[in-house]
């Protein structure tokens, strides 16, 4: 059964760019059919998606987010980083990967990691 953990910095500043990591264990990120997400949820907001990776290393964003998000991955360490430019106090949030299937299925998530950009 696949598990997910990210890691990364607790605090970052405005204006920084916010880097996080997924490590995969119990599946590989370049097994077929499976989208590799980023989800967020800010505090008193709903779930935010913000972007996936294929299993090729193609990606795809939010078009609200698209301007300041990346993902790459490293195939080596099975992980793949998530990377905000440009933040603000808005993007404050706890922050998800999630292994997505097709249909919008969200079955596998990590624990979150809470992410504040400071004013």
């Amino acid at each position: 059964q696949v598990q997910l953990q990210e890691s990364g910095p607790g605090l970052v500043k405005p204006s920084q760019t916010l880097s996080l990591t997924c490590t995969v264990s119990g599946g590989s990120i370049t097994t077929n059919n499976y989208y590799w997400s980023w989800i967020r949820q800010p505090p008193g907001k709903g779930l935010e998606w913000m972007g996936n990776m294929n299993y090729i290393g193609n990606t795809y964003y939010s078009p609200s987010l698209k301007s300041r998000t990346s993902i790459s991955r490293d195939t080596s360490k099975n992980q793949f980083t998530l990377h905000l430019s440009s933040v603000t106090p808005e993007d404050t949030a706890v922050y998800y990967c999630v292994r997505e299937v097709r249909g919008g299925d969200f079955a596998s998530w990590g624990q979150g990691t809470q992410v504040t950009v400071s004013s």
